[in-house]
């Protein structure tokens, strides 16, 4: 082994800013963040986050999620085979290209992968890209188990960014209602990307990359890849708040990884419960899926014009709203002691006060309580209000 296995995996790292997937996600992530702000300033004449805010979400929230992931995996020793990442890696790329991004899920990318293996195996298909040879591979040797488990990992980690970040990142969209009322829909569509420590036995790689870092156990060589699990969620809400759903919706995909996770740990001892797994684990997170869009169309919304004052469409990050604690989905019923039942109506009353703006709002209990805050001069109408029109 040349050097120490510390000196291949910081060599592997390295390695991981060659993958042109990384990239596409970059600029994927990027053309979001412009496809949303440009979508928000022409329902609303201005943009809730910077543009940039897709790009970071896309490279920080999952860190320490991918530590955890290669941790688990390299302490257990999952092998995965360079055909299952190749595959990987031509779904992922397909996903982002054609901008579906509910087809980046782990469970619907893992069991295509799965599928496409097994595929060339049966069918004896081998294919040459310049110098990588890939080849069916027998997947009840190991990849069985170690599918199954890689899948389940990332679904969780998949569950826990939709139910952190899925409402932090939803933005408001204009509607019009079936009796020609403006609601209001919420839209998350994010991307996250996961760089795991995979191990991959063999010399595959060796055969067209002789400068990849690898090492020995026993008479077994090993390459060490830092791969970008690339994972997509994109979800409307309408008939309830975001806050409310995708934490709900994050739980439901956390407990189908644990799921997969567990029978692909038993898929040691009974191979075939290893695609069983996957099989479940994909028919489940597409079912999710389908149950929240059906469940979110246009009979009704929970934020709509209404004639008790004016509804809350969104908060302004940073602002006086967001510091008095108003959120989305509330409604403001008078503001300096004056009714309010339209945004023209609620900016005057804001500049009874030039100094101070005392709020009477109706919560989403619709218990009627008090905000205030101290505005600064000349900006009582840029309080960090979105409102329903």
């Amino acid at each position: 082994m040349d050097g120490t296995i510390l000196i291949e995996i910081l060599k592997g790292i390295g390695r991981f800013f060659i993958n042109p997937l990384f990239y596409v996600a970059i600029i994927s992530a990027v053309y979001l963040g412009y496809r949303r702000v440009k979508r928000e300033r022409r329902y609303f004449n201005r943009r809730i986050l910077g543009g940039w805010s897709e790009l970071k979400n896309m490279l920080a929230m999952g860190f320490m999620l991918s530590v955890i992931i290669s941790l688990f995996s390299l302490v257990i020793g999952l092998t995965v085979s360079l055909e299952l990442l190749t595959i990987v890696f031509i779904v992922s790329f397909v996903g982002l290209l054609i901008y579906m991004y509910q087809l980046l899920s782990p469970a619907i990318v893992m069991a295509v992968a799965f599928c496409g293996i097994v595929w060339m195996q049966w069918q004896d298909w081998s294919y040459t890209i310049g110098t990588l040879e890939l080849a069916g591979r027998n997947v009840t040797n190991d990849l069985v188990m170690t599918i199954p488990m890689m899948t389940g990992l990332l679904l969780m980690a998949e569950g826990i960014l939709i139910r952190r970040y899925g409402a932090r990142f939803a933005s408001p969209i204009v509607e019009k209602t079936k009796r020609g009322l403006n609601g209001i829909g919420y839209f998350s569509k994010q991307l996250w990307i996961l760089p795991v420590f995979t191990i991959i036995p063999g010399e595959g790689i060796q055969n067209f990359a002789p400068y990849w870092p690898q090492f020995t156990i026993g008479a077994e060589q090993f390459s060490i890849i830092v791969f970008p699990f690339i994972i997509g969620f994109q979800q409307m809400v309408r008939q309830k708040l975001p806050m409310n759903v995708y934490p709900q919706m994050g739980r439901s995909i956390i407990m189908i990884g644990q799921f997969v996770l567990v029978v692909g740990l038993a898929a040691y001892f009974l191979p075939i419960l290893g695609a069983a797994a996957l099989a479940l684990g994909a028919i489940s997170r597409t079912i999710i899926g389908i149950h929240y869009s059906r469940s979110e169309d246009r009979n009704s919304y929970a934020v709509v014009r209404s004639d008790k004052g004016v509804m809350i469409a969104g908060i302004l990050p940073d602002s006086p709203a967001e510091k008095m604690g108003l959120a989305a989905g509330e409604i403001i019923k008078r503001v300096n002691g004056q009714d309010v039942f339209t945004e023209e109506d609620l900016y005057k009353a804001l500049q009874i006060n030039a100094a101070h703006c005392r709020l009477e709002v109706l919560d989403h209990s619709g218990e009627l309580r008090l905000a205030q805050h101290v505005v600064h001069r000349d900006d009582n109408h840029k309080i960090g209000l979105l409102v329903v029109s």
